[in-house]
């Protein structure tokens, strides 16, 4: 069969796995346009030390939203300035950081995308290196914007410097940074926020028996070492409205001995759901150094699918899925109820309206903004 100009037509795709990933998705009273999400990655670029993003940040998401992507997360946002990653984090510990977020929002929400922030205390593994200032893998010296970090326990994380034990006052301390930070995030217009207890973090090393070995409240066994977590959770339920949801991003596996596990990632899953908890966006590692993890394709799926299944929560799945029809295939299995894409999106940030085309979804239903619709995929 030829087409009207003579041309051989092209033999009509099928988009039954397409259909799945563009299929929106509700979550209390916030409706996500399809399942292809923007996880956080640090992109260390609040060069003037003061957390406020730039218009750096604002070009780095609104074109992730223009690009098709139904969810995005702004990056790890420290709630207090130790609890940045880098001297170069974003943050959310003061009022002066709300307006500079509000217009990448704003814009970000115009697309028809949704934006949340996920909130972060690094614990130990704060006071790190980034590419403006150097000093990569390592602790930045207080004479170049470091400070001494702090921990359940006075435990380094590999050679990094030992930090401070957090005394219970501290504790509760932090608990008010995250409930201020949520309250700010509102304001800002953010749309959900997500928990950043994952990847060797302030919060997941309360969870990890290899991290925390408190003998208080906040040690021993898992009930102890998730209350922080637990606490959290309740004081930013307690400032964010009804209808907003609530993520909570966990590594599922420390990969070591002993340490944090699968079981225990759905214990500690199940208990947030109690708590207001609306889906856990399951990564893995990052918590102890010196593991070997099994990196390839759809290696943490697994370990979304088994939360998913065995905690009756939604799940995001997220690691080296770079392929449209990889994608597609774990929501239509039901293995996710979303995938986060993560480094294939800073290398492209139209990476649904690609994907949209290869799984034959047709134009007018993929998530293109009406001023691109004429450089559409055909």
């Amino acid at each position: 069969m030829n087409d009207q100009n003579g041309k051989a037509a092209k033999k009509p795709k099928k988009g039954k796995n397409g259909s799945d990933l563009f299929s929106p998705m509700a979550l209390r009273g916030l409706t996500v346009r399809n399942r292809i999400w923007m996880p956080p990655m640090d992109t260390y670029s609040a060069l003037a030390q003061d957390g406020k993003p730039t218009p750096f940040h604002y070009q780095h998401y609104v074109s992730r939203a223009m690009g098709g992507f139904g969810l995005i997360i702004a990056e790890a946002t420290g709630v207090s300035p130790e609890g940045r990653i880098s001297p170069c984090d974003v943050g959310l510990w003061n009022d002066d950081q709300i307006e500079a977020w509000r217009w990448i929002v704003d814009d970000v929400k115009a697309t028809g995308a949704v934006m949340g922030v996920q909130l972060n205390h690094s614990g130990r593994k704060g006071s790190t290196g980034c590419f403006s200032l150097g000093f990569i893998g390592n602790t930045v010296p207080p004479e170049h914007g470091g400070w001494q970090t702090v921990a359940p326990s006075p435990i380094a994380y590999g050679h990094y410097s030992m930090p401070r034990e957090l005394s219970v006052d501290d504790i509760h301390a932090i608990v008010g940074e995250f409930r201020a930070a949520a309250a700010r995030a509102v304001i800002a217009g953010f749309q959900f926020i997500e928990i950043h207890a994952a990847h060797g973090y302030l919060l997941s090393e309360f969870l990890d028996p290899l991290s925390n070995e408190r003998t208080d409240e906040y040690g021993g066994g898992l009930a102890g070492r998730m209350r922080l977590l637990v606490e959290v959770a309740d004081a930013i339920r307690s400032v964010i409205p009804d209808d907003m949801p609530l993520f909570v991003r966990i590594s599922a596996t420390d990969w070591a001995a002993g340490g944090w596990d699968l079981d225990q990632s759905v214990d500690v899953a199940k208990t947030l759901k109690a708590h207001g908890v609306d889906l856990i966006d399951v990564s893995t590692g990052g918590i102890v150094p010196n593991v070997t993890v099994p990196v390839k394709a759809n290696y943490q799926v697994p370990f979304a699918t088994q939360i998913r299944e065995r905690a009756d929560v939604p799940v995001t799945a997220v690691g080296l899925i770079t392929k449209p029809k990889q994608a597609a295939k774990i929501v239509a299995r039901g293995e996710a109820d979303a995938v986060e894409i993560g480094r294939a999106a800073l290398r492209d940030p139209y990476w649904p309206l690609r994907a949209a085309d290869k799984l034959g979804v047709p134009v007018a239903e993929a998530p293109y903004q009406p001023q691109y619709v004429r450089g559409a995929y055909r």
